[in-house]
């Protein structure tokens, strides 16, 4: 009786979940937009997919490795092939994938699908023929940005503070502080007066994700960047003291001089212009601009350690050197075949080195403006570089899921930190190295033993902690 009872509860489970599956995966429907006059892109196409997709494809992260954040990403496609087949919308995947019709729907559970207008606009200008923009050179697109869904959670920044104590991670939109040495999670940063574009409030750091961390050496500040603005934390009691907004796109790198006097701030808007901006500390005021120093988004920054120069990394392919304050250009070092993603300095100001979307780091002799040599140090793209403190040493991370140390002086492999099982987006280190703490698509942070590798911590929020089995008392 019991058997049958189970075999009843078995088939009457699978049968409700069946319907309430079918339910949920109705495909939606494209509402049907009778119009003679061409569909403009930027006006009436682009403003969607900001609103809608931006989130998870643009930046260093690109779900599916495609980038909706140009005209040209979009038509290029991704890892599924071409999203868009012009004068056929059916036959598009952004159309298939976006009504839910074929899986993977887009966008993914949680988040806000698009509606059946915004599904008939984009049919509408596919089947016109999927026209470029009609207005040539920079455009100015206004972005509505909303919270990220909760599923959306990678850890795009980390820091390690200068007296190794403590661990910042940036997870989604939310920032966490950590004991560095037993993990224990101290506080989370929120911005009090933080509100969506219709004025619901947001308990979070940032609207949007975070892209990029800095502690200065002083240890008094933590300064995150996000979507057109970065903001300026106290870490010893949490308290935002400053929101600087304005810039082009999200601020995707940032470093601080070694003097801790200047703040160097990176990003810009794909496809149209680098944005490289240097504060001053503490007053946070602009003291320098580079001006159409690079083509494409800047993705790494990096002061000389004189503090007279800063080096930059583009997704134009170029490593180049301006002088601070005034901005001159230097020189420029050219050998990635895809984007450059980050650039480090060595201590002694004689060697660079720069991560690439080709899966190699170049190291080069700054004073003979020629590569030194190549290491193939990833097998996908070095998202991340940073040098060691003093040391020739620097660390890298890749889409490889592989956190790695090598010597910039011969390109050996120092040595290896196991344990992510993904993407990994970001890395942090104390000045002498002992504490290295890095994150990716996973939304783990892990810190490691820095001098022989070993993983010690792996750190989650609060929130996020898997949940403990409950112990069983027997009963006497």
């Amino acid at each position: 009786m019991r058997a049958l009872l189970l075999i009843g509860v078995a088939a009457i489970i699978p049968s409700s979940a069946l319907a309430q599956a079918k339910k949920e995966i109705k495909p939606i429907p494209i509402a049907e937009i009778k119009r003679t006059d061409p569909v403009i892109y930027e006006k009436e196409i682009e403003p969607i997919f900001y609103k809608k997709c931006i989130t998870c494809h643009s930046g260093n992260v690109k779900e599916g490795r495609f980038d909706i954040s140009t005209y040209e990403g979009v038509i290029k496609g991704g890892r599924r092939g071409t999203a868009v087949v012009p004068g056929k919308s059916m036959a598009s995947n952004l159309i298939k994938l976006g009504t839910k019709s074929e899986k993977p729907f887009m966008p993914p559970r949680g988040e806000e699908p698009l509606s059946s207008q915004e599904l008939g606009l984009i049919k509408l200008w596919i089947d016109q023929g999927a026209k470029a923009p009609t207005t040539s050179g920079p455009r100015k697109t206004v972005v509505v940005v909303g919270v990220p869904p909760a599923n959306v959670s990678p850890v795009r920044a980390v820091a390690v503070s200068p007296d190794k104590t403590s661990v910042a991670a940036g997870r989604g939109n939310q920032i966490h502080l950590y004991d560095a040495g037993s993990g224990t999670h101290i506080r989370a940063l929120f911005d009090p007066g933080l509100k969506t574009p219709d004025g619901k409030d947001v308990k979070a750091a940032h609207l949007s994700i975070v892209e990029s961390m800095a502690w200065s050496p002083d240890g008094k500040y933590l300064v995150s960047g996000s979507f057109q603005q970065i903001s300026i934390w106290d870490p010893h009691t949490g308290m935002l003291r400053h929101k600087i907004g304005g810039f082009a796109h999200a601020v995707v790198a940032m470093t601080f001089s070694l003097d801790g006097k200047f703040l160097g701030l990176a990003g810009g808007e794909p496809t149209v212009e680098g944005e490289i901006k240097i504060l001053d500390v503490p007053s946070w005021k602009q003291v320098a601009e580079v001006k159409n120093g690079h083509s494409d988004t800047v993705y790494g920054i990096c002061f000389k350690p004189d503090n007279k120069m800063i080096a930059t990394a583009s997704a134009d392919k170029f490593v180049k050197v301006w002088e601070i304050p005034s901005g001159k250009f230097v020189k420029s070092f050219e050998g990635h075949t895809h984007h450059v993603l980050d650039v480090g300095w060595a201590a002694d100001g004689k060697l660079l080195a720069s991560a690439g979307g080709d899966n190699t780091v170049k190291v080069w002799d700054y004073d003979k403006g020629e590569q030194a040599r190549t290491i193939n140090a990833h097998s996908k793209q070095v998202t991340r570089l940073m040098f060691i403190g003093k040391k020739t040493e620097f660390l890298t991370c890749g889409g490889d899921s592989q956190v790695k140390a090598y010597n910039a002086t011969n390109g050996g492999n120092v040595r290896n930190f196991a344990g992510a099982n993904d993407f990994v987006y970001a890395i942090g280190t104390s000045p002498d190295g002992a504490v290295v703490a890095a994150g990716g698509q996973e939304g783990v942070v892990r810190v490691y033993n820095g001098a022989n590798g070993s993983l010690l911590k792996s750190l989650l929020p609060p929130d996020a902690q898997p949940k403990q089995p409950e112990k069983k008392t027997e009963k006497k």
